[in-house]
């Protein structure tokens, strides 16, 4: 399964190409750029879902994708919740750029990376998305 999650934005979209277990291709465009890329992206990977976060500018970036396609075939498109992924985003940040010097005494959690990282946020919605679609239906009714 080849997901391409996209973490909305009004100024720049975070974009994340994942497959179970792991994170293809990362990027941060301006959402007019958006469309263009994962055009490509479908095209070169085979992507199966596109699964944008529910979270600011999801509507606008929703109608952009609508008529997106690659080679004639279109993905599916689904929306996600995002609630909380900027902090997973920001711990996985951290875990492939480590804190270092004093930075190390303070938690994750009261930091802020250098640099936009809407990219990790749009990997953890397509990760979750990967994981959710894995377990079976009937084993999420209980």
């Amino acid at each position: 399964m080849t997901v391409l999650g996209i973490d909305p934005g009004r100024d720049k979209c975070g974009v994340a190409l994942c497959v179970p277990g792991r994170v293809v291709a990362r990027a941060i465009v301006a959402p007019s750029e958006l469309p263009r890329l994962v055009a490509r992206w479908m095209a070169d990977y085979q992507v199966e879902t596109v699964v944008v976060g529910g979270g600011t500018g999801s509507q606008e970036i929703l109608a952009a994708l609508r008529g997106v396609s690659a080679t004639g075939r279109r993905a599916e498109i689904t929306v996600e919740d995002e609630r909380a992924t900027t902090l997973d985003a920001r711990r996985r940040y951290f875990e492939d750029h480590p804190r270092r010097g004093w930075r190390r005494l303070v938690p994750v959690s009261f930091q802020v990376p250098p640099e936009a990282y809407d990219d990790y946020a749009a990997a953890v919605i397509a990760q979750r998305y990967v994981e959710r679609a894995a377990v079976p239906q009937d084993r999420l009714k209980t």
